[in-house]
């Protein structure tokens, strides 16, 4: 994300990150012509363009050609220099969902509306929970391998999501992660330690239950994978399953309600909330 043009300190800077899309398509497209168009308009050159929004005249040719995603700071403030009411603070949003994988998109919009989220998982932390240690470390993983920009993009994208946190009217957020997640050293000890105490601290929050399914256990509901059960404002549950860079979301009320009491019954065989803090802890304790 953060090199590999002229101007990289301005990127550096938080000028911008690349797109998952190919360069000149989508709504970051959409929004580059957009910008250039009212610039021409408002007779500024790029450089003083620049100057007045405080990004480098580079930065803004790559946004207005869509090679890079504008910050949400840089589009308020070319909104307000430009004069343009509004029209490009509203697809901010938008701009904001084309830093994650095209696969993923449909479900980072829906962790931003969900009023209540429950997501199992069996083969790492659930990317709302992980530092960004952990975060890089899988990434660097993936194979084929991913190139450099493409790791820090969806590491800054990850990191971001987890705002969910700070939300208000506050979520209600369940996690209930198989032990063996949180005994794999993935990327080394010193990152599981992090990570291990980043469960802690995210598990105090009033709206946020994390509970481990230990691996003694005879009676384990969640034997078919692991899944996320978003529920809207208004009461609409959906739900979400990810495989090998592939997703599927299901809308049929039947299958997310089987979805959804098939969670209830992991959560019920897991350890408690209490329980696991315990259980962190003591593992913290072994490393």
């Amino acid at each position: 994300m953060e090199q590999g043009e002229p101007g990289e300190q301005a990127v550096r800077d938080g000028a911008g990150t690349r797109p998952e899309d190919e360069p000149g398509s989508g709504v970051v497209a959409v929004f580059g012509r957009q910008l250039k168009l009212l610039r021409i308009r408002a007779g500024l050159e790029r450089p003083e363009f620049g100057k007045r929004v405080g990004y480098a005249g580079q930065s803004v040719a790559s946004f207005e050609q869509g090679r890079r995603i504008p910050p949400p700071r840089f589009i308020d403030r070319a909104d307000e220099v430009l004069d343009a009411g509004g029209v490009l603070k509203v697809l901010k949003e938008e701009v904001g969902r084309a830093q994650y994988p095209a696969f993923f998109r449909d479900m980072a919009r829906l962790e931003a509306e969900a009023v209540e989220l429950c997501a199992y998982d069996t083969h790492v932390v659930k990317g709302l929970l992980q530092t960004e240690e952990y975060t890089r470390a899988l990434l660097a993983m993936r194979r084929p391998l991913l190139d450099e920009e493409t790791i820090e993009l969806r590491v800054s994208a990850r990191l971001a999501r987890q705002e969910i946190f700070n939300r208000w009217p506050a979520p209600l957020l369940s996690f209930v992660l198989e032990e063996s997640v949180l005994c794999r050293p993935l990327g080394g000890k010193s990152v599981l330690r992090g990570q291990l105490e980043q469960l802690l601290l995210i598990g105090q929050k009033r709206n946020v239950e994390i509970q481990v399914m230990p691996l003694d256990r005879e009676d384990n509901a969640g034997v078919d994978g692991p899944f996320t059960v978003i529920t809207r404002k208004g009461g609409e549950q959906l739900t979400y399953m990810e495989v090998q860079g592939r997703s599927s979301l299901l809308t049929d009320r039947e299958e997310v309600r089987l979805a959804a009491a098939r969670y209830g019954i992991i959560r019920s065989q897991a350890l408690t909330p209490r329980e696991t803090q315990g259980f962190v802890e003591k593992l913290l304790g072994e490393l």
